[in-house]
């Protein structure tokens, strides 16, 4: 027994190759346009919510946001997937991209056009989403959220568009402008709005302008 131990003693290369599969849970909502039988494949965005309209709710998560704005517009010309986190959860990577394989597998999604935004925890949400998959987006639009700036380059590629509140007291201003930087300090193009007046709400006028889709359109997966 002894001579085994010693032969065990010390540090040795190892390899593990093992297949894990996990499972997914998520609540979510999904809009498809009026006339979404009449096109063969639609751009598609995905909505991040704050952390107030975390739960099992889905009715929550219908007061801000793009699930607001197709609430009220039929028409509109995305379809938009909108999740729900978990109460006392964070966003899983994982999970969010988990549900938009499956979605993109089920329904007329044209892959090029896939966009990613969020609103404070989901503006941090789209910031990291982004840095793990930025493979799966053609552009993104973070709102009052941050990230982490050590990713940035992952980012150099991707349109982004990020606003913020000048006057926002719950994420400073200052989380949107450092990561701005630091995509843009490796080649990167971002577009940054802050609203001079605006608090921590600066997602209303966002989502109200009719710009930031067509900016959404102007951009394919390359």
């Amino acid at each position: 027994m002894t001579s085994v131990s010693k032969q065990l003693t010390g540090q040795y290369p190892h390899a593990l190759e093992k297949t894990v599969t996990s499972i997914v849970n998520c609540k979510y909502l999904l809009f498809l346009p009026k006339c979404y039988e009449e096109q063969k494949s639609w751009p598609l965005i995905l909505f991040l919510h704050g952390k107030g309209e975390c739960g099992d709710d889905l009715e929550k998560i219908k007061v801000h946001g793009m699930p607001k704005v197709v609430g009220q517009n039929e028409d509109f010309p995305f379809i938009v997937l909108s999740p729900q986190c978990p109460e006392g959860q964070w966003w899983s990577m994982h999970v969010l991209i988990a549900l938009l394989d499956e979605i993109t597998s089920l329904y007329n999604v044209d892959t090029d056009r896939i966009y990613l935004t969020g609103l404070s925890m989901g503006g941090f949400g789209t910031w990291n989403l982004a840095c793990h998959y930025p493979e799966h987006f053609a552009a993104i639009a973070p709102i009052c959220g941050g990230g982490e700036t050590f990713a940035a380059d992952r980012l150099k590629d991707m349109p982004i568009w990020a606003f913020h509140g000048e006057k926002d007291e719950v994420i400073p201003v200052k989380r949107t402008i450092e990561m701005a930087d630091a995509v843009k300090s490796h080649g990167g193009n971002v577009k940054v709005t802050i609203y001079p007046d605006a608090e921590h709400d600066s997602w209303t006028d966002t989502y109200e302008n009719n710009e930031l889709y067509d900016w959404f359109l102007k951009h394919k997966k390359k």
